[in-house]
């Protein structure tokens, strides 16, 4: 029985791999791209990327794409009834299940199936647990081509935001920093490869910087917030891509 699902798009290398294996797969038809958009700078959330990029991204790999729109610091009760709407409403179009492009984050995978389960749905992980080294080699091998659009100045400077991943970036990374930044460490767009019918065209605009504000309020429900105590310590280093 073909399985009817949405696709988590987040624009990145790992969405774009895991989508590659998802279409391998005769058993699974994808009724829609989902993206979470940032509603105040229409931009996909944390990566940084126009929403203008995304829709050339979608209709070059030739899916429907819905923009799931979300404030910019939303609260988890506010993130999680927009998702709620969201999936209720590819329900009623027969969506029984959601794919995600994660690879061994344990607890951010039990919490999306926990909350797909509240509503009867399954998720699906294509990249789940496979060797990040590895699965960065097949999607270079494979053709994919991908820029950095953010990186967290915890882990990496300023110079790595607006590189191509390619072995020297693979080579400069430290030591501690996972080669699919699979924690977080940074973010890419994929601009060409076999999912694509053509490359997104596109010009390297400016490398700004942005430092989020630490909830002003303690056991914040922030979706934002996290564990880490020195986590708004930090910054991020955007690298703006213009569309061509």
């Amino acid at each position: 029985m073909i399985k009817k699902a949405i696709f988590n798009w987040s624009s990145g290398k790992d969405s774009a791999l895991a989508l590659y294996k998802t279409l391998q797969n005769p058993d699974i038809e994808i009724v829609s791209l989902l993206t979470s958009v940032n509603k105040q700078f229409n931009r996909i959330s944390m990566h940084g990327v126009r929403a203008e990029l995304l829709e050339q991204q979608a209709e070059s790999i030739g899916l429907p794409l819905h923009k799931m729109e979300i404030p910019e610091m939303p609260s988890m009760e506010v993130y999680e009834n927009v998702m709620r709407e969201t999936l209720e409403k590819f329900k009623e179009k027969g969506v029984t299940h959601s794919i995600f492009g994660d690879i061994f984050l344990e607890d951010l995978r039990k919490y999306r199936e926990d909350k797909l389960a509240q509503m009867q749905l399954e998720g699906i992980f294509p990249l789940w647990k496979n060797d990040t080294k590895e699965l960065i080699q097949e999607f270079l091998d494979l053709g994919f081509k991908t820029i950095v659009t953010c990186v967290n100045e915890r882990n990496l400077n300023k110079s790595f935001a607006g590189r191509i991943i390619d072995a020297q970036f693979i080579a400069d990374l430290p030591d501690d920093v996972d080669v699919c930044g699979e924690n977080g460490e940074f973010h890419t767009f994929t601009f060409d490869g076999p999912i694509f019918s053509k490359p997104i065209d596109f010009e390297v605009g400016d490398i700004v910087y942005r430092k989020y504000e630490k909830p002003k309020q303690e056991g914040s429900n922030d979706a934002c917030d996290t564990s880490n105590s020195d986590a708004f310590d930090y910054g991020f280093w955007y690298c703006d891509l213009i569309p061509g």
